[in-house]
């Protein structure tokens, strides 16, 4: 009897701690809230950004054909950050880097806004598989 009830408590530690794994994998930090790119998305974003929006698709940029994203970030901090976005299509040996945002006096987004901008990659006509976003806070 005194084993059954050890084996039981085991049992119900080790669902609890693979339910609590499972959670934790499906919380990815910093994926999007929408996004309508059908690839394999690695995300490192900081603690200090949200990516509100992400999206890719072919078009053109200044009428040269282009793979373009289209990326909100929202400044979740009670302080006025300035970020570094770095978009990697790693199945492309191809990377796009944008400041967020790009200029102003200072050039910050204010707590609790949202800023959208557009990284083309140029000559790129082929969506990518497999990417890799890196999103990071600049000193000012």
């Amino acid at each position: 009897m005194k084993g059954m009830k050890e084996v039981s408590l085991m049992a119900v530690l080790v669902l609890c701690l693979v339910w609590t794994l499972s959670l934790a994998g499906c919380a990815a930090p910093g994926k999007p809230v929408k996004s309508s790119c059908q690839a394999d998305i690695e995300w490192q974003v900081t603690p200090e950004a949200e990516i509100t929006q992400f999206d890719c698709a072919v078009g053109a940029h200044k009428k040269i054909p282009s793979l373009i994203f289209t990326v909100g970030i929202k400044n979740v901090t009670a302080k006025p950050l300035r970020y570094r976005l770095n978009i990697f299509l790693m199945d492309m040996d191809k990377g796009a880097g944008h400041l967020m945002p790009a200029k102003g006096k200072p050039p910050v987004v204010e707590p609790g806004k949202t800023l959208i901008v557009m990284v083309p990659f140029i000559k790129t006509t082929d969506p990518s598989k497999k990417i890799l976003v890196v999103v990071k806070t600049l000193g000012l």
